[in-house]
C-alpha cells in the first residue's frame, strides 16, 4: 500500500471514531461502531438454513451476494416479535466476515466521546455478554455499545461462514 493510501485509510477511521449506529431491540437502545457498517436495508426474503440455532434466521441474496443473518432481538434472549415497516437489517462487515443484524429499528448515528464509555458490568464466567464493548452516555441516555469483532461466538461463526 502507498504511503497516501494509508494517509488516506488513516483519516477515514480517525473520522469514524467514536462514531455509533444506534437501533432498538425491544425498550433497550445498542450502539456498533460506525467503522464496521457496510448498509442498512429494509427487511427481506430470507431462506433459512436448517438446523441452524434459532437466532440464525438464514441468508439473503443482496445483489447477487449471499449474507447470513441474525436476529439480535432472539441472540439477545428477548421474546420474538413480527417483523414491521420499521424492521431493518444493518450489514456489517467484521473478521472477513459480512453479516446482516436484524434488528427492531435503526434509531441514528451518534458521536460518543472515550470519556463517555464505561466497561460493561462483569456478571460471571457463565454470562456471555463479551461482544458488549462498554456501556455509551450520550443526551442523558445511556447505550449498550457492541464489539463488532466479538458479536459472534466461534460455533455461531462457523455457521455463519459455511452459510456462504
Amino acid at each position: 500500500m502507498a504511503l497516501e493510501e494509508l494517509e488516506l485509510l488513516e483519516e477515514q477511521e480517525d473520522t469514524q471514531h467514536g462514531r455509533y449506529l444506534t437501533f432498538a431491540v425491544g425498550e433497550e437502545v445498542f450502539g456498533i461502531e460506525i467503522r464496521y457498517v457496510t448498509e442498512i436495508i429494509g427487511i427481506q426474503p430470507i431462506t433459512q438454513l436448517p438446523e441452524a440455532p434459532e437466532h440464525i434466521k438464514g441468508v439473503i441474496n443482496l445483489r447477487g451476494r449471499i449474507v447470513p443473518v441474525v436476529d439480535v432481538r432472539l441472540k439477545f434472549k428477548k421474546p420474538p416479535m413480527e417483523y414491521n415497516d420499521r424492521t431493518c437489517v444493518i450489514v456489517v462487515e467484521a473478521n472477513d466476515l459480512v453479516a446482516g443484524l436484524i434488528v427492531d429499528q435503526v434509531a441514528e448515528v451518534l458521536a460518543i466521546a472515550d470519556a463517555d464509555v464505561v466497561p460493561p458490568p462483569e456478571y460471571s464466567a457463565t454470562v456471555h455478554n463479551s461482544y458488549i464493548r462498554g456501556i455509551g452516555k450520550a443526551d442523558g441516555n445511556v447505550k449498550l455499545l457492541l464489539d463488532c469483532e466479538k458479536l459472534f461466538r466461534a460455533d455461531e461463526e462457523a455457521v455463519l461462514r459455511s452459510a456462504v
